[in-house]
Protein backbone atom coordinates (compact mmCIF):
# COMPACT_ATOMS: atom_id res chain seq x y z
CA UNK A 1 0.00 0.00 0.00
CA UNK A 2 1.21 3.64 -0.85
CA UNK A 3 -0.15 6.42 1.12
CA UNK A 4 -2.54 8.79 -0.66
CA UNK A 5 -2.81 6.37 -3.85
CA UNK A 6 -6.32 5.05 -4.33
CA UNK A 7 -6.08 0.93 -3.66
CA UNK A 8 -7.58 0.09 -6.86
CA UNK A 9 -4.69 0.98 -8.18
CA UNK A 10 -2.10 -1.92 -8.06
CA UNK A 11 1.35 -2.39 -9.52
CA UNK A 12 0.86 -3.54 -12.28
CA UNK A 13 -2.22 -0.55 -13.10
CA UNK A 14 0.21 2.35 -11.91
CA UNK A 15 3.20 0.71 -13.92
CA UNK A 16 1.20 1.03 -17.28
CA UNK A 17 -0.22 4.32 -16.20
CA UNK A 18 2.97 5.93 -15.30
CA UNK A 19 4.90 4.85 -18.41
CA UNK A 20 2.05 6.40 -20.65
CA UNK A 21 2.84 9.49 -22.78
CA UNK A 22 1.59 12.83 -23.31
CA UNK A 23 -1.45 11.77 -25.87
CA UNK A 24 -1.83 7.86 -25.44
CA UNK A 25 -4.75 6.44 -24.47
CA UNK A 26 -6.20 4.06 -21.77
CA UNK A 27 -9.29 2.20 -22.17
CA UNK A 28 -11.66 1.49 -18.96
CA UNK A 29 -14.12 -1.25 -19.83
CA UNK A 30 -16.75 -2.94 -18.69
CA UNK A 31 -17.17 -7.17 -17.84
CA UNK A 32 -18.81 -7.86 -21.27
CA UNK A 33 -16.23 -6.26 -23.45
CA UNK A 34 -13.73 -7.97 -25.65
CA UNK A 35 -10.78 -6.57 -24.29
CA UNK A 36 -8.44 -9.50 -25.46
CA UNK A 37 -9.77 -9.29 -29.01
CA UNK A 38 -9.09 -5.99 -29.28
CA UNK A 39 -5.85 -5.90 -27.21
CA UNK A 40 -3.32 -6.78 -30.00
CA UNK A 41 -0.53 -7.25 -27.82
CA UNK A 42 -1.29 -4.37 -25.36
CA UNK A 43 -2.06 -4.97 -21.90
CA UNK A 44 -4.88 -5.98 -20.17
CA UNK A 45 -4.85 -5.09 -16.68
CA UNK A 46 -8.62 -6.84 -15.45
CA UNK A 47 -10.50 -5.61 -11.89
CA UNK A 48 -13.21 -7.44 -11.76
CA UNK A 49 -16.07 -6.80 -9.36
CA UNK A 50 -15.44 -2.47 -9.69
CA UNK A 51 -17.82 -0.26 -11.64
CA UNK A 52 -16.46 1.89 -14.30
CA UNK A 53 -17.27 4.69 -12.09
CA UNK A 54 -14.73 3.94 -9.47
CA UNK A 55 -12.20 2.63 -11.67
CA UNK A 56 -12.50 6.11 -14.04
CA UNK A 57 -12.07 7.56 -10.20
CA UNK A 58 -9.32 6.21 -9.30
CA UNK A 59 -7.49 6.13 -12.46
CA UNK A 60 -8.15 9.87 -12.91
CA UNK A 61 -7.04 10.58 -9.27
CA UNK A 62 -3.21 9.91 -11.07
CA UNK A 63 -3.70 10.28 -14.57
CA UNK A 64 -3.60 13.89 -15.82
CA UNK A 65 -6.32 14.90 -18.69
CA UNK A 66 -5.10 16.27 -22.05
CA UNK A 67 -5.69 20.02 -22.45
CA UNK A 68 -4.35 19.85 -25.73
CA UNK A 69 -7.28 17.44 -27.23
CA UNK A 70 -10.50 19.36 -28.07
CA UNK A 71 -12.26 15.85 -26.38
CA UNK A 72 -9.95 13.71 -24.30
CA UNK A 73 -12.70 11.55 -22.87
CA UNK A 74 -15.12 9.15 -24.46
CA UNK A 75 -17.51 6.87 -23.52
CA UNK A 76 -19.59 4.41 -26.17
CA UNK A 77 -22.71 5.83 -27.71
CA UNK A 78 -25.87 3.91 -26.94
CA UNK A 79 -26.96 2.35 -30.19
CA UNK A 80 -30.40 3.39 -31.36
CA UNK A 81 -30.36 6.31 -28.95
CA UNK A 82 -30.88 9.95 -29.54
CA UNK A 83 -27.29 11.85 -29.07
CA UNK A 84 -27.98 13.05 -25.87
CA UNK A 85 -29.31 9.78 -24.04
CA UNK A 86 -26.45 8.91 -21.29
CA UNK A 87 -26.48 5.20 -19.31
CA UNK A 88 -26.11 6.07 -15.46
CA UNK A 89 -22.34 4.54 -15.68
CA UNK A 90 -21.80 7.13 -18.69
CA UNK A 91 -23.13 10.08 -16.93
CA UNK A 92 -20.20 8.69 -13.80
CA UNK A 93 -17.88 9.07 -16.37
CA UNK A 94 -18.64 12.73 -17.10
CA UNK A 95 -19.14 14.20 -13.60
CA UNK A 96 -15.65 12.90 -12.81
CA UNK A 97 -14.51 15.09 -16.07
CA UNK A 98 -16.16 17.84 -15.02
CA UNK A 99 -14.64 17.58 -11.40
CA UNK A 100 -11.16 17.79 -13.46
CA UNK A 101 -12.23 21.18 -14.68
CA UNK A 102 -13.46 19.72 -18.23
CA UNK A 103 -17.09 20.80 -19.57
CA UNK A 104 -19.24 17.66 -20.30
CA UNK A 105 -18.98 18.49 -24.18
CA UNK A 106 -15.68 17.10 -24.11
CA UNK A 107 -16.69 13.94 -23.34
CA UNK A 108 -16.94 12.67 -27.08
CA UNK A 109 -20.10 9.76 -27.25
CA UNK A 110 -18.60 7.24 -29.88
CA UNK A 111 -20.23 5.16 -32.33
CA UNK A 112 -19.62 1.33 -30.89
CA UNK A 113 -17.78 -0.09 -34.12
CA UNK A 114 -16.25 3.66 -34.17
CA UNK A 115 -15.34 3.16 -30.37
CA UNK A 116 -13.78 -0.57 -31.02
CA UNK A 117 -11.99 1.04 -34.13
CA UNK A 118 -10.51 3.96 -31.17
CA UNK A 119 -9.93 0.86 -28.49
CA UNK A 120 -7.42 -0.16 -31.31
CA UNK A 121 -5.01 3.42 -30.55
CA UNK A 122 -5.15 2.54 -27.02
CA UNK A 123 -1.96 1.51 -25.05
CA UNK A 124 -3.74 0.26 -22.22
CA UNK A 125 -6.90 -1.46 -21.27
CA UNK A 126 -8.34 -1.92 -17.96
CA UNK A 127 -11.03 -4.15 -17.88
CA UNK A 128 -13.73 -3.37 -14.82
CA UNK A 129 -16.53 -5.60 -13.61
CA UNK A 130 -19.34 -2.69 -14.66
CA UNK A 131 -22.09 -5.30 -15.53
CA UNK A 132 -24.11 -2.47 -17.42
CA UNK A 133 -24.21 -2.21 -21.15
CA UNK A 134 -22.19 0.59 -22.60
CA UNK A 135 -20.05 0.92 -19.64
CA UNK A 136 -16.79 1.78 -21.48
CA UNK A 137 -14.98 5.28 -21.47
CA UNK A 138 -11.62 6.49 -22.73
CA UNK A 139 -9.26 9.10 -21.70
CA UNK A 140 -6.06 10.78 -23.33
CA UNK A 141 -3.19 11.68 -21.17
CA UNK A 142 -2.15 15.12 -20.40
CA UNK A 143 1.40 16.73 -19.41
CA UNK A 144 2.21 17.51 -15.73
CA UNK A 145 3.67 20.63 -15.31
CA UNK A 146 7.01 20.31 -12.49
Amino acid sequence: MLKGINPILSPELLMHLSAMGHGEWVAVVDANFTADYLAHGKPVVRLPGLSLERVSEAVLSVFPLAVDVAQPAAVMHVCHSHTEHRTPAQISVIELVKKEGLEPNQVEAVERYAFYDKIKAASLIVQTGEGTAYGNAMFCKGVILL
